[in-house]
């Protein structure tokens, strides 16, 4: 039987809902007849991995640490295989700049961004308004800021004295219009989810509170679009050099027609109201055979 450890918690800003994915995932290897153990990681994690001894590491982290690459250096040093992106392929879809550079390499279309410090963008407006500030690598929307049209400053968060998301941010383009999002499982892409939330935008609460948001699966929207967005995201995927399961997100601007990239996220939330098994349910794919599938792509040198 094959000896499972699923890692979850750390220390980032993402820690709760790491925690969730990774019980989600450690009661559904169990489920499916695998020998699974539970780890909150800590920066003792290597210790905690040499005492638990697994065959395979299913990765539930989320954020700084867990999906940046640093882990996935870990285990790579300690010779254990696991599962989702490796060393490169996670630091490049941590960072938004980077990968979005990666992004225009590979012709997929994406908004107008900017690099800044935060004091920068607290001293005077990063681009035209309305655009959004984000810290380059975090997930879960910590540290997003949206500045509206019209606005005559850039938002005061920006110096605030608990600012804790980093001194380099990516001013972008807003696009309105609707929220879209694809999973893609090793060469497959799944469908489009469409996100709606009464919220000012798909934020923390919005992603991971009971009633936060409502998820249209499939999204109802011109067949073109639905193409182009599966395609866009198995080309991230792709070029990126990701493996396993990834989700990107992406805004469509209905009354241009513009479809634009923003981001892939590496460690998708395995969460009671996470996106990718919801999209794997709708192909099929139960969620204890979706983490089967992922305990199964487990490898070293990814």
């Amino acid at each position: 039987m094959k000896r499972v450890a699923v890692i979850y918690g750390g220390w980032s800003s993402e820690r709760d809902v790491s925690i969730s994915s990774g019980t989600q995932m450690l009661r559904a290897a169990e489920a499916a007849g695998y020998d699974a153990v539970g780890i909150d990681a800590g920066r003792n994690l290597p210790a905690q991995l040499s005492e638990v001894k697994p065959d395979v590491v299913l990765n539930g982290l989320h954020g700084p640490w867990g999906e940046d690459g640093c882990v996935q250096g870990l285990l790579e040093i300690m010779d254990i295989p696991y599962s989702h992106s490796g060393v490169l392929a996670s630091a490049l879809a941590m960072d938004k700049l980077k990968s979005k550079a990666v992004y225009r390499s590979a012709g997929l279309p994406v908004a107008e961004d900017k690099r800044v410090t935060r004091e920068e963008a607290a001293a005077a407006h990063a681009l035209k308004p309305p655009y959004v500030v984000k810290p380059v690598a975090e997930g879960s929307s910590f540290g997003v800021l949206i500045v509206r049209e019209g606005a005559n400053s850039p938002p005061k968060e920006l110096d605030a004295a608990n600012w804790r998301y980093g001194d380099y941010l990516m001013a972008e383009e807003f696009i309105p219009g609707r929220e879209l999002t694809v999973a893609v499982l090793g060469d497959r892409a799944l469908a489009v989810t469409e996100i709606t939330t009464l919220r000012d935008y798909y934020d923390f609460d919005a992603k991971y509170s009971a009633g936060g948001s409502h998820h249209v699966i499939p999204a109802d929207l011109p067949e073109h679009v639905t193409r182009s967005a599966m395609d866009f995201a198995l080309r991230a995927h792709q070029a990126l050099g990701c493996r396993g399961a990834t989700r990107s997100d992406f805004r469509y601007d209905d009354k241009r027609d513009r479809l634009v990239i923003l981001e892939t996220n590496t460690q998708p939330g395995m969460t009671p109201t996470s996106l990718v098994p919801e999209q794997a349910a709708f192909v099929g794919m139960s969620f204890e055979a979706l983490v089967a599938w992922m305990i199964e792509d487990a490898s070293c040198r990814r």
